[in-house]
Parts: C-alpha cells; structure tokens; sequence
C-alpha cells in the first residue's frame, strides 16, 4: 500500500514543486516506485519534468471521471506523473456535489499497489484541491521560504489541517516544516527559523534538519525539463534534498551512492 505526501503551503513561491520533484527523483534513484500528481492548475511539476501539459489527459479529466487513472499516468525518468494544466482552475467551481472532498482519494484507491511513495504537488492556495490532497495522504512535507510572509501562510494552513482531521481524514499528520532558499549566516533566516520551529511545534510537528540551500540550477534545472538532482546532482540543493528524503525515509530507501555538494 502507497504511503502518501503531500507537499504544501498556500503561498506561491516558496518551493513546493521544487520540493516534489526532488523527492520523486530522490526516490526513484534509491528505487522506489513513485507517483508524483500535480493538483495545481499551472501544471508546474508535470512541466518541470519535461512533460506537454496542455496536449495530454490529465488529473482534471480523472477527477471529473472521464478518463481511468492508469490512462493518464505518464512515465518520466524521476519516476511517473499524473499532470495537470489550467483546465483544473475550475475544480472549485465545477466540483460541488456532495463528496467532492474524496475525488481524488477515490481514484487513488486503483493505484494503492501500485507505488511505494505517492506525492502530492498542491495549489498555492486552500481550496477544495488542497483538501482533496490532505484527505488522501498520509502526511504533509510544508515547504517555506526564509521570509515572514511565507511564516504567515504556514500558520494559516493549521486551520484546514485541523478541519480534515476532524471531518475527513483523522490520521493526516505533519512530518515537518522545510526550510528553502535558506542562509544561516542572515540574521532574518535565523529569525524565521525560531518562529518556524514555534509554529512546527503547534502544529504538533518539527523544523527539518536539513534545510534547503539557494542555487541558480534550482531555477535552471525546470527549462531543462528535470529536477534539480538530474539537472545538477552534486549541487548544494541536490546534496540537501537526498538529506531531506535520509531524514524521512532513508531507512526505507537508502541511498545508492554519496554525492557531495559543490557550488
């Protein structure tokens, strides 16, 4: 049975597709059977793994019930993808009958064998996407920029974690708070730090370890249609990220060889 992540936070720009598809191909190298699913209507992670978002099915037509999972999943070298484009801008609209919360979950249930890991790439916003993804996993990964605004956006997520524990999805839990984009020689990224940690703690989680440093091949690696750990394996970022997945499931899945960071 899948274990499933979904990575999270209703800020923009903070590293959340980043996240997924170094964990997908974190993963898929330790050889895990992955599924990376994209619920955001900008089809980021399908595109950044060098997929054609807007000529091929995808997780809109699933969850509208047109089109069987299996169909759908594509196969990539971090491992497969179920895509998404702009069409699923109006899921928040065009879902509305009543479990609507459970789409996703439900077409999940055909793949449960099927994958070892499934990870979850959510909309920058809490709709009715975002709870779809909390219903159906596991646990949450919540990336965050070393900034007070993205500290803002964490705190505001406890909300809709507490209301799908309560209605939906008792077991749903927190594995962590990630730091991206992080310097721990700026006084402002310490700061964040402290307050991220408070906040982790009312969420009833922890503050990674391993927290992700900056590097231009995290914005390079997308035009070349990979994640940062094929586009730049011996990156700062790479080296960081297969710490991240060592600290979350290492004893599962280690690694198959070292890498050390560089510039």
């Amino acid at each position: 049975m899948s274990t499933i992540i979904a990575v999270t936070n209703q800020k923009g720009g903070v590293g959340k597709t980043t996240t997924s598809a170094a964990l997908l191909s974190s993963l898929h190298q330790r050889g895990a059977r992955v599924l990376g699913i994209d619920l955001d209507p900008q089809g980021s992670l399908g595109f950044c793994l060098g997929l054609d978002i807007e000529n091929c099915a995808t997780v809109y037509d699933v969850m509208r019930g047109d089109k069987y999972i299996r169909d759908v999943v594509i196969s990539t070298g971090c491992g497969d993808i179920l895509p998404s484009n702009i069409l699923l801008s109006g899921a928040e609209l065009e879902f509305s009958r009543a479990g609507r919360e459970f789409l996703l979950k439900t077409q999940l249930a055909e793949l449960e064998d099927d994958y070892d890991i499934i990870i979850i790439d959510t909309p920058p916003a809490l709709n009715v996407l975002t709870v779809n993804a909390y219903v159906a996993a596991d646990s949450l990964i919540i990336p965050m920029a070393p900034e007070i605004l993205s500290l803002l956006g964490v705190a505001q997520i406890r909300e809709t974690i507490d209301t799908v524990r309560r209605c939906y999805n008792s077991r749903l839990k927190v594995l962590g708070i990630l730091l991206n984009k992080f310097n721990p020689r700026l006084n402002l990224n310490r700061e964040v730090l402290e307050l991220s940690e408070q906040i982790a703690q009312q969420l009833g989680s922890k503050v990674f370890e391993s927290k992700i440093r900056a590097s231009v091949a995290v914005a390079e690696a997308p035009a070349h249609g990979e994640s940062v750990l094929t586009y730049a394996p011996r990156s700062k970022p790479s080296e960081d990220f297969q710490g991240l997945v060592d600290e979350i499931l290492g004893s599962r899945f280690p690694r198959r060889a070292e890498t050390s960071g560089e510039d």
